[in-house]
């Protein structure tokens, strides 16, 4: 073989060999790599979310809106903002409802057993579809063309610590209250007048945790101002006699305002909800013990 043959032999090997160990140090190693990240990219699941849908058997209005509230796990607030599309058609049923006042919407609020019920209502359902209740009212429709039920549902979505879907709405005819739902309502006038909501505070109290009979105190009181004109419910602070009277009114209406913010935060509208205080000038039990002034420090939650 002459010189200039194995000269460029010589080449031929040295390109051979230089792509082979290019292959097996680069090449593997960036093709396992790219196996490995494709491995390590997790993706999202994506969030189901049950849209609501509505439709008037006897009218013209159909509706779907993509899109629902969402509350975390054991809350009754819904998450804010909500979104364009959703706001969008909130617009639209009130809208609708306004131009049809013969019509009521029916607002179900769900939730699932595990969730702990910190509202003011029997069900922490009930309480998101009366904070809903409440927006609704807010774009113009009337309280009374709204009614409201808490919905137990333990296939409710769960993402984390959030509830996707947590509420339905649909549209129905209002039906006039008749004879014996006005014997009805004003029977329950009367109960709840002879035994009002009472609250007692602690000093420095900055919680409200009602029991399940004062739940369902709220929540007849809720039924009632909504369905009567002109009905209220009217919170009033009382105090002991420590101390001077001036100075005892403005606690009682700092104890009033305390528990009035609580029901208005419950999705229970400010309009409906008024507060006074009349101090030391109403005790219920004797002031000279610490038992008959600790009965005395108290709120009472009525209707009018």
């Amino acid at each position: 073989m002459s010189k200039k043959s194995r000269h460029l032999l010589g080449i031929l090997l040295t390109i051979i060999i230089g792509t082979v160990l290019y292959w097996f140090f680069c090449c593997q190693y960036c093709t396992g790599n790219i196996e490995n990240n494709q491995k390590d990219v997790s993706v999202a699941p994506e969030v189901t979310i049950k849209p609501i849908t509505l439709n008037d058997p006897d009218g013209d209005f159909n509706l779907e809106i993509k899109d629902n509230f969402s509350f975390k796990f054991s809350d009754y607030h819904f998450i804010e903002p909500i979104s364009p599309e959703l706001n969008q058609g909130l617009d639209q049923i009130a809208t609708y409802l306004n131009n049809h006042p013969e019509k009521s919407l029916d607002v179900k609020g769900f939730y699932k057993s595990v969730e702990i019920n910190n509202s003011a209502f029997p069900t922490i359902g009930l309480a998101r579809a009366n904070v809903i209740k409440n927006l609704m009212a807010s774009k113009g429709v009337n309280f009374k063309n709204i009614n409201t039920y808490g919905v137990l549902d333990n296939d409710l979505n769960r993402e984390n610590d959030t509830i996707n879907g947590g509420v339905s709405f649909k549209i129905s005819a209002f039906k006039e209250r008749n004879s014996d739902q006005d014997e009805a309502l004003k029977d329950l006038a009367k109960s709840i007048k002879a035994n009002p909501l009472i609250l007692h505070f602690e000093t420095a109290q900055t919680n409200i945790v009602l029991t399940k009979e004062q739940r369902q105190k709220v929540a007849d009181m809720v039924d009632y101002v909504y369905k009567v004109d002109g009905a209220s419910i009217t919170v009033t602070g009382h105090t002991d006699n420590q101390g001077s009277r001036d100075t005892n009114i403005k606690v009682g209406q700092e104890r009033a305002d305390f528990a009035k913010n609580y029901l208005i935060d419950n999705g229970i509208s400010s309009s409906k909800i008024s507060s006074t205080s009349l101090g030391p000038d109403q005790p219920i039990a004797d002031n000279t013990t610490e038992e008959g002034r600790a009965e005395n420090r108290r709120v009472v939650i009525t209707i009018n």
